[in-house]
């Protein structure tokens, strides 16, 4: 991670370090000293706490000896704490283990800047305090939570809570995309704020805002975070049906986002290739940072062209013609197709746009529309297999 600045006070035995994260990563830090026993924020051998009856995945995955202190944060930072003396003996490295964890798991805690010091012994190695970059002041949190729990229960609303884990993920992914823009310079776009209340943000509110939501769905989600191969840091979220695991990136999927980064692909319509995708799929343009293991995502019940009859395993000339002749027949706008390999993808290219393959449809358009000639346009994404043609 990048912006990490270390400075001795040797005068005092006392190390202040600080840890940054820029972009749409998350936040670092460290912290602490011993007396556990006497910690009033968790109990030995016990699991008591409230964390929000919410399922804690970085909490599960890292080292049980980091689960004190991980607890000894978590009770800190919900009761406004933004600086402290530590109960829990850590180093350096496995306070910001903790520390991102934390954060990972609990999107509500919405007033946390990128960037927190964390005061280490200079001679015993271990951190005793911490101090919070933060972006509320601790008088105007309870209202901004209160507006927060609002918004997002204004999403809740419109879900029957009957439907499906898929369609309410589904329904999530499409409301944040149709109330929040991509916007690079909004502020406060690390965290939920962003895209809840000013409807503006990047990928970390995007993501943080999804968890958010679905938590309080009581639904699993967790937040990842990484990179993709173009360069630049990324975060986006895991989500669980029926017990198989599935990528979703909410960023990825709204047409402000590909128009800001001058991509193609959606022609400006909601993009599913990111709704309950697979590690094979994402990882083509996404790569991961290994901070906890993630679970595995191999499972295309739910993606979303097989599910609503776009997907075709393999390239059959009748079945393809059939499926663009009906399109333009039903006065479609548009028809969209995803093949399930690269063989059948790249066949399918060339049947439409260079062995016209794509005539009949012409011919049929120019008898309705009148005229010798015809205009389309087509999107094609090779990470993905897609083809999308736009009749008009």
């Amino acid at each position: 991670m990048k912006g990490i600045i270390r400075r001795l006070l040797h005068g005092f035995g006392i190390g202040i370090v600080m840890l940054t994260v820029w972009g749409c990563g998350m936040v670092r830090t460290s912290a602490v000293k011993a007396g556990l026993a006497e910690s009033p924020y968790y109990h030995l051998g016990d699991t008591w706490w409230d964390h929000g009856g919410i399922e804690e995945y970085y909490f599960n995955q890292i080292p049980s000896e980091l689960n004190e202190i991980y607890r000894e944060l978590y009770e800190r930072i919900k009761n406004y704490e933004d600086s402290a003396d530590l109960y829990a003996s850590v180093s350096t490295d496995n306070f910001w283990i903790a520390y991102y964890a934390v954060l990972a798991d609990h999107p509500e805690f919405f007033w946390i800047d990128s960037s927190v010091q964390a005061k280490e012994s200079s001679f015993t190695g271990k951190v005793i305090g911490y101090q919070l970059s933060t972006t509320v002041d601790i008088e105007n949190r309870d209202f901004l939570r209160t507006q927060l729990e609002a918004a997002a229960d204004e999403c809740i609303s419109r879900i029957d809570p009957d439907v499906s884990d898929y369609q309410k993920i589904k329904q999530v992914y499409e409301y944040l995309i149709d109330m929040v823009d991509y916007d690079g310079s909004s502020p406060d776009n690390q965290n939920i704020q962003s895209a809840l209340l000013n409807h503006r943000s990047v990928c970390a509110g995007y993501a943080k805002a999804f968890q958010y939501i679905l938590h309080r769905m009581g639904m699993f989600c967790t937040y990842v975070t990484g990179s993709t191969v173009s360069g630049g840091d990324h975060g986006w979220n895991i989500v669980r049906i029926d017990g198989n695991y599935y990528h979703v990136d909410v960023t990825w999927g709204d047409p402000v986002f590909v128009n800001t980064q001058e991509a193609s692909g959606t022609g400006g319509a909601m993009n599913y290739n990111y709704l309950c995708c697979t590690d094979a799929e994402l990882y083509k343009t996404h790569i991961p940072k290994a901070s906890v293991p993630l679970p595995e995502c191999i499972d295309d019940s739910y993606n979303y062209y097989k599910r609503n009859n776009m997907y075709y395993e393999y390239f059959d000339y009748d079945t393809i013609y059939n499926v663009l002749m009906n399109s333009v027949w039903s006065d479609e706008s548009s028809v969209v197709m995803k093949f399930g390999s690269a063989e059948a993808y790249e066949t399918a290219k060339y049947e439409m746009f260079q062995n016209k393959m794509l005539s009949d449809a012409g011919q049929y358009l120019m008898s309705v529309y009148g005229g010798n000639t015809w205009n389309y346009r087509y999107n094609t994404d090779d990470d993905f297999n897609l083809i999308t043609i736009y009749w008009r």
